[in-house]
């Protein structure tokens, strides 16, 4: 699937503690909810002992996530801390259980959903950002990522007859025959769903599902982008200087086949939402489930007296930041930008340098959309996920997204922001993943604030005509080059670096203890 802006980068609107756990997983719930159109009486989920998930799926949000999913809410909705529970009261047994099969991926979700007339199961991975794609149906491969209409067949046979009959009776973006397990699934992937005199004339036709999108922005039957790379994008602009905010509208107007108005109506609607998060996040949030109380109105207030070192911007950039992830560990609304874990550093530093500097929501929205441009060349080329890539791939890729951001609000050159972004990813690489007592809270809210403090510098760098030496392509395939380096225990699984000292596990034990007490239910919390 090619990488969007709002799909991969910036997005989704959400609450919880990670994205890689909750958006996705709950995009992974509404899939399996209507592969078992709505009605389902057992459920169960298995993670491979040498992943992530066993360490993370109930801390970081995976179980919330996935239940909210299968309820069928969306990854805003203020019912989902409960959502496991609320799935229990409507009668639906649940069960969640390690094994050793040594899924290549960290992230792998498997289920089994079974009701009194059918049993399916589905294998699917979360690859960061929220994003995920579906890679197993009842043992057949596929490949579904929620971008578009989904019709799902199954069928007796090889389904080559069917195929055939599908691309000349139906305006399909694709139909392929997935075999295994002894049985055949048709998948249209297309702008709407196959009706039902369609398939059910199809030889050998057995039954047929429907799956409807998850992602905001769907793919079209020739989606196209003007490029995927910086180098190509350099190419693109063919020495022109376009804006880098420019470009990635271009980008984004190709790939969601939107228009311009439809496109920055997108990014100023995610403006408003982070301002307001900022503004509840300022004011005090509180919640039973994590490591950090309420912080941001101290800072606050001695800001104001002039009480702190005068940096400037910068301490508006800390109160933002820190604000925002204070919602995020409260359960608020966030955008995941480029994920939960990273969602302060590019959205606080923008709506703080942009405040500070006069500019209203119109710049905020441009500097964003520079610094998706440059999310989409991560994307693409690698990943979000701390999981795979340690924090150098959230608070590595925000900082480098950052960056541009903040050349952006200054007016500066499209080289400029190239530089600025390659310089800040540069100082970031090798970062790793280690939440204490597996809460996304510490130490990931100092990095969200050294991510948007190490921008900042670069970007006053960049304007000055530093020189980043090393083309952004190049650092982003050596930071992946490094994550493969990087041991599992300091890739967000809880075995790690700070997750494994004596302060971090006496924390994670009290909290643990405090979550049972306060449920008391037997919900399995």
């Amino acid at each position: 699937m090619i990488v969007s802006i709002f799909n991969d980068v910036i997005g989704p609107v959400m609450r919880g503690p990670s994205s890689s756990h909750c958006a996705a997983a709950l995009r992974i719930g509404r899939l399996a909810r209507e592969l078992m159109n709505n009605h389902f009486t057992d459920v169960l989920v298995e993670f491979d002992v040498h992943g992530s998930l066993p360490n993370t799926h109930d801390t970081q949000g995976s179980d919330m996530g996935l239940f909210g999913g299968l309820m069928g809410w969306d990854a805003a909705d203020e019912r989902l801390p409960d959502s496991m529970q609320t799935l229990k009261d409507t009668g639906v047994r649940i069960g969640i259980e390690t094994i050793d099969v040594k899924d290549p991926h960290p992230n792998t979700y498997r289920l089994t959903l079974h009701s009194d007339q059918e049993t399916h199961t589905l294998r699917a991975i979360s690859t960061g950002g929220g994003m995920m794609e579906v890679i197993d149906l009842d043992g057949v491969p596929v490949s579904i990522f929620g971008d578009c209409h989904e019709t799902l067949i199954w069928l007796e046979g090889d389904g080559q007859a069917a195929v055939s009959q599908l691309n000349e009776a139906f305006d399909a973006y694709e139909v392929i025959a997935h075999s295994g397990a002894g049985q055949c699934i048709i998948e249209v992937k297309a702008g709407k769903f196959v009706g039902d005199d369609l398939v059910q004339g199809l030889k050998g036709f057995v039954k047929v599902r429907r799956l409807s999108p998850v992602l905001p922005v769907t793919s079209g039957k020739e989606t196209k982008v003007p490029f995927s790379s910086c180098a190509e994008m350099l190419d693109y602009d063919a020495g022109r200087e376009i804006p880098l905010w420019k470009l990635a509208l271009e980008y984004e107007m190709m790939r969601g086949e939107l228009t311009e108005a439809e496109v920055l109506a997108k990014m100023k609607d995610i403006v408003s939402i982070v301002r307001r998060s900022i503004a509840e996040g300022i004011a005090g949030t509180e919640y039973d489930d994590r490591v950090l109380g309420h912080q941001c109105g101290r800072f606050d207030e001695m800001m104001r007296k002039g009480q702190l070192l005068d940096a400037g911007a910068l301490n508006k950039i800390i109160l933002y930041v820190t604000a925002l992830m204070e919602v995020k560990s409260s359960m608020g609304v966030i955008i995941a930008a480029p994920t939960a874990g990273a969602c302060a550093a590019l959205p606080g530093a923008v709506v703080a340098m942009a405040e500070s500097m006069g500019l209203d929501e119109d710049e905020m929205a441009k500097a964003l959309l520079a610094s998706g441009v440059i999310g989409v060349f991560i994307a693409t080329r690698w990943t979000f996920a701390a999981e795979v890539g340690g924090c150098q791939a959230e608070g590595g890729s925000a900082a480098c997204m950052v960056a541009a951001a903040m050349v952006t609000l200054t007016g500066g050159t499209l080289k400029e922001a190239i530089a600025a972004s390659s310089m800040a990813f540069q100082s970031m690489i090798g970062l790793i993943c280690d939440p204490v007592a597996n809460r996304v809270e510490v130490p990931c809210l100092g990095k969200n604030v050294m991510a948007a403090s190490n921008a900042l510098s670069c970007a006053n760098m960049a304007l000055a005509g530093y020189d980043p030496v090393i083309p952004l392509d190049e650092v982003i395939e050596t930071a992946k080059q490094v994550a493969k380096q990087m041991p599992r225990e300091v890739r967000c699984t809880n075995l790690g670096g700070l997750s494994i000292t004596p302060t971090a596990k006496a924390l994670e034990e009290k909290l643990t203890a405090r979550r049972e007490a306060a449920c008391g239910s037997g919900c399995g919390c």
